[in-house]
């Protein structure tokens, strides 16, 4: 039994690149409550959160960057050349973390949670699960996956695979193994049929709008099979600025949800947006020219923010096209401030803004909750 009653808590563990962010999504499409527990270790050190102060007073403000930050570059590089420093980070960092998992766990609506994590055995976080998963894939799939997605040469791919402890050990370990070494599809066969095992709950459900004089509106959550039709209507909508295969749209499912807008039985709108670190982000929004965006943008972006206060969000980034940046009414009657990554205030979120805006966006803002998790203390 976990630490956590009434909640079937699932510890998903696996090297660089065997997919277990991208399995962790998936668990999250099906109904999950999940956690990045490395993304928490971040932000426990940044300016304002618990571990900053800390962390400066065991190691030294030449840590400190321009803006104040703890630089990670530079604690990396000390603390991974040195066991007894980085048993000394660990030491600040892991009871912030373990406390901010304990706090969203106990909040979470969901019965099944799943807290990621790549030291999950050796911090000892597997022993409060129920259970523990492990992502694996063969050590050239790694290579590829680190050579395509971030950019680095062979020898630095296999560098960082040989760099982590041994997989075989994560396996050895094991109540379910995760093989990701073929397809998207494939991938989410396998996990939805896990899913079927150990969960009693539906995916998030489709929810029909009515709107009066005009047809009704219906939002439903785009599913992998649905990959084929997100990637027209992507197309479509976008006039051919943006193309999407339907191996794209699978690839992206790893990361993002898609909401898909009907009127009439057409598809009229898609939106797509990804919750990582307390932060919802939509990425992608389209809306057919024939739907006025007066009336379609508050369904689509109250759905999102909906679905993302499920997952505790702590604030909402949209990245509007230009043809839906002008409606200044509709986004002040939905709560949004158009700010830049810099006036956001909170360090955590202006991560989730640089990483996710698009070159020459607008950046629209909305906070969903004030008690935040790792709040100054």
């Amino acid at each position: 039994m976990s630490n956590w009653p009434g909640k079937y808590v699932i510890g998903l563990t696996g090297n660089i690149a065997t997919g277990k962010s991208v399995v962790r999504r998936m668990l999250e499409h099906l109904g999950a409550y999940t956690i990045d527990a490395d993304a928490l270790s971040h932000r426990v050190i940044t300016k304002g959160a618990p571990g900053y102060g800390p962390v400066l007073e065991t190691f030294g403000k030449w840590l400190l960057d321009k803006e104040g930050q703890i630089d990670r570059d530079k604690l990396g590089r000390l603390v991974f050349a040195d066991p007894e420093a980085l048993k000394q980070l660990e030491g600040i960092v892991h009871p912030y973390v373990r406390q901010a998992i304990d706090i969203l766990i106990k909040r979470a609506r969901q019965t099944v949670v799943v807290v990621e994590a790549i030291k999950l055995l050796e911090g000892g976080l597997s022993k409060l699960c129920d259970v523990v998963w492990v992502a694996d894939a063969p050590q050239e799939v790694q290579v590829e996956r680190l050579m395509r997605k971030r950019g680095l040469s062979r020898e630095d791919a296999l560098q960082r695979v040989r760099s982590q402890s041994p997989q075989q050990d994560k396996l050895k370990a094991a109540d379910v193994i995760v093989r990701n070494h073929g397809s998207y599809e494939e991938l989410w066969k396998q996990v939805s049929e896990m899913w079927k095992i150990i969960s009693p709950e539906p995916a998030p459900a489709t929810q029909i709008l009515t709107k009066p004089a005009a047809g009704a509106f219906s939002l439903q959550r785009g599913k992998p099979r649905d990959a084929q039709k997100i990637a027209d209507l992507v197309t479509r909508l976008s006039k051919g600025k943006r193309t999407m295969s339907q191996d794209e749209v699978m690839e992206a499912f790893g990361d993002k949800a898609f909401l898909l807008l009907q009127m009439d039985n057409d598809l009229v709108g898609l939106t797509g947006w990804q919750v990582e670190n307390l932060v919802a982000r939509t990425t992608d929004l389209f809306l057919d020219h024939r739907v006025a965006a007066d009336q379609a943008l508050p369904l689509m972006i109250n759905e999102v923010e909906r679905a993302s206060s499920d997952l505790q969000c702590e604030a909402a980034l949209v990245f509007p096209p230009i043809d839906l940046i002008g409606f200044d009414s509709v986004w002040k009657q939905l709560g949004y401030e158009r700010r830049t990554p810099d006036e956001l205030g909170v360090q955590a979120w202006e991560d989730a803004a640089l990483e996710s805006m698009p070159t020459g966006a607008a950046l629209f803002f909305k906070q969903l909750r004030t008690d935040r998790v790792l709040r100054p203390i």
